[in-house]
């Protein structure tokens, strides 16, 4: 019988292809360490050199929709879904990506807490929204994205929402295993909401 806490499939070591190596080295900008996701990911280069170019893609900052906001979004998308590794990950990068302090310690109370404004509110309800199953994007939310977004960075949003999608779906089923340095930001911020490992320990 497998191991509650033992991932899907055992990641591969970083040296094990050296294009998906220097593409990684994304991540230790954004993390300060390479994923296990991305090094299960590379047991088939291809989708992990994919993945890595998307997320660089997604994840860029072109202007209001800011690096910090982006990983805030991220959270918000990945706590709706129930991912715990990504949770930790996103709050992380969050910190890593200059999130007021503020922001950080009050993730969970964004609808009501002073630190975040309209605009940051309607990104993170519509973050909370399109992760839902069924979705729950309706009329009045795609006018308070309207109010306070144009078109280019209503994309970018949902392009992060997105690409947590197949995170969460990938690291919730993977059960893959949390670094140290995800469980110390996790442990900072959410764990005094009840986060923990889980099946990521």
């Amino acid at each position: 019988m497998k191991n509650e806490n033992m991932p899907l499939v055992k990641p591969l070591s970083p040296e094990s292809n050296s294009e998906v190596k220097k593409l990684a080295e994304f991540f230790n900008e954004t993390l300060g360490f390479c994923p296990n996701s991305v090094l299960t990911m590379q047991i088939r280069p291809e989708i992990a050199s994919s993945f890595i170019n998307l997320n660089m893609a997604v994840m860029a900052n072109h202007g209001r929709v800011t690096s910090a906001l982006k990983r805030m979004i991220a959270w918000v998308s990945s706590n709706a879904a129930g991912c715990r590794y990504c949770q930790a990950h996103s709050i992380r990068a969050a910190e890593r990506y200059g999130a007021n302090q503020e922001q950080l310690d009050n993730i969970w109370e964004y609808r009501t807490h002073q630190a975040f404004n309209e605009a940051e509110r309607a990104a993170l309800d519509f973050a909370l929204a399109a992760s839902q199953v069924p979705n729950a994007v309706d009329e009045s939310l795609n006018q308070r994205l309207h109010d306070h977004w144009d078109d280019g960075e209503i994309v970018e949003i949902l392009g992060v929402i997105s690409l947590f999608g197949y995170l969460n779906r990938w690291n919730d089923s993977m059960g893959t295993s949390l670094e140290d340095g995800a469980i110390e930001s996790a442990e900072k911020y959410l764990i005094k909401k009840g986060w923990n490992k889980g099946k990521h320990g």
